[in-house]
């Protein structure tokens, strides 16, 4: 956050929380020793003139199932959620390979009850 203000290009005011895993991560069960690449982003119109230290992503295309947080980012019954229920229990998509990210509107509050975040989960279809 302090160094936002040196991106260029940026085209939205939305910060991305993005997170990629090891395909075999199990999001079953969570693990705090577990290694994932955790990046924070904003999404920009060019890469032109990027930031000493900072890197570039692009996200390939892809489906990705799309859920509401209201409260605290410390409140993980979201992710139980998705990851206990709703991805087990699902007839028509299964986990994908790629980025997992939170969009961090302007209704998003850092620690905040009131907060409220999308999650977006990659999928593909099972049928």
């Amino acid at each position: 956050m302090p160094r936002l203000k040196q991106i260029k290009n940026k085209i939205s005011a939305d910060l991305f929380s993005l997170q990629l895993y090891n395909e075999n991560y199990n999001f079953k069960q969570f693990n705090p020793t577990a290694y994932f690449t955790k990046w924070a982003a904003t999404v920009v119109s060019s890469f032109n003139d990027v930031p000493a230290n900072m890197e570039t992503l692009i996200i390939p295309e892809g489906l990705y199932a799309v859920f509401l947080h209201k409260g605290s980012n410390a409140d993980d019954s979201t992710f139980q959620y998705i990851f206990q229920t709703w991805l087990p229990t699902s007839q028509e998509y299964f986990l994908d390979a790629r980025a997992h990210f939170e969009v961090l509107g302007d209704k998003y509050k850092n620690g905040d009850p009131s907060s409220e975040e999308e999650i977006w989960i990659p999928v593909k279809s099972k049928i």
